[in-house]
């Protein structure tokens, strides 16, 4: 019988933080049932594991220092090779992936029998979020160059995105049972999603008891701006270092910047016309290709609000939140300026994050 192996190849912004952090937190239960998520060893978390053999198979160095990732795929798929029973690998920098790395990876896993597995979400809430995703990873553009790139498909989300591209180019040679969508729900209360990806890994969703501890939640319009102002200020060395992930996503963009009394980043109301005709594209697709779907097509359909609900545009944020956002974020960094200028206040913080990594 051929060892089962579940790609979940992305998309981006469709819950795949919560998902990756959860899997990492119940590696051990999910092992007692005979499901394997791959990890290199006790001080890797698994989620840091798939990411690093994500980007060593695509060539890309990012995320840390030069050459962090070489040989994480290789080790990946021996990992896959010593399981006894079903895998999941998780990333979703996978989704746009060339033709020649697709060949690659069904090579390496060659003999194993080989699920692709893509979360998808609406692109009324998508494009928001994936937006604000690149600024926080150091990009400077604004919300309307954004879209106006993603309509044209000539960025790296709208590669990602493209769920008929993606799957086409994922699911060429497999039978479409072996390909899994989910649809992440409008309403995420509760444990939905968690459920839909159990289903479609096949495993049952009491095997991971532990919740995610992680989120990757969005921001206001003024502080997207901020860390959209601090980027066009920062040279492009500096935010490729792996210090500006730490402080400007990781300790602003996903702590003390989150849950602001801030106006949420929303679709424009004339790019709802074009989300709504992707979302039929893709569905057509799906319901045409016969590829198994886990929950509901309806979902990827945007809702518009309401024709009296007031739009912000994010580009255009008056200073007052902008002032507002930016003391609270100099108060922050002053903080943690002053924490590490305590005697011994590196030693502790290299301590503190070495506890955090083993404790997943």
């Amino acid at each position: 019988m051929s060892r089962v192996v579940y790609l979940h190849i992305g998309a981006p912004k469709t819950g795949t933080t919560y998902l990756q952090d959860r899997l990492a937190r119940n590696v051990s239960t999910l092992a007692e049932h005979g499901v394997t998520i791959p990890t290199k060893n006790r001080f890797v978390p698994a989620d840091l594991f798939h990411f690093r053999a994500a980007l060593d198979l695509l060539e890309q160095d990012w995320g840390g220092a030069p050459g962090h990732a070489n040989g994480a795929w290789d080790a990946m798929v021996r990992r896959v090779r010593r399981a006894s029973g079903p895998v999941v690998i998780s990333h979703e920098i996978l989704a746009p992936a060339p033709a020649d790395k697709i060949a690659k990876v069904m090579n390496d896993l060659a003999g194993c029998e080989v699920h692709i597995v893509y979360s998808a979400r609406d692109l009324g809430r998508q494009l928001p979020a994936a937006w604000q995703e690149s600024i926080k990873q150091g990009r400077k553009w604004s919300f309307k160059r954004f879209l106006t790139k993603v309509e044209r498909g000539e960025t790296w989300f709208r590669k990602a995105l493209d769920l008929p591209q993606v799957l086409n180019n994922w699911a060429a040679k497999l039978p479409p049972e072996q390909v899994h969508v989910v649809t992440v729900p409008h309403d995420r209360a509760g444990n939905l999603l968690w459920q839909r990806f159990s289903t479609a890994f096949g495993i049952d969703p009491s095997w991971a008891p532990l919740d995610s501890e992680r989120s990757n939640p969005s921001l206001g319009v003024a502080e997207t701006m901020l860390i959209r102002k601090l980027n066009r200020r920062l040279e492009l060395g500096v935010r490729r270092e792996a210090t500006y992930d730490a402080l400007i996503r990781e300790m602003l963009a996903e702590g003390e910047l989150v849950n602001r009394p801030s106006v949420p980043v929303t679709l424009p109301p004339e790019h709802y016309d074009w989300a709504e005709d992707q979302a039929e594209l893709w569905i057509d697709w799906i319901q045409g290709s016969g590829v198994n779907v886990v929950g509901d097509v309806a979902d990827l359909r945007p809702r518009r609000p309401a024709p009296d609900t007031p739009w912000t545009d994010p580009d255009k944020v008056r200073a007052r939140p902008q002032l507002s956002a930016a003391m609270d974020a100099l108060a922050a960094m002053t903080r943690e300026a002053a924490s590490r200028a305590e005697p011994g206040g590196l030693t502790r913080v290299v301590r503190d994050r070495a506890q955090q990594l083993r404790s997943r």
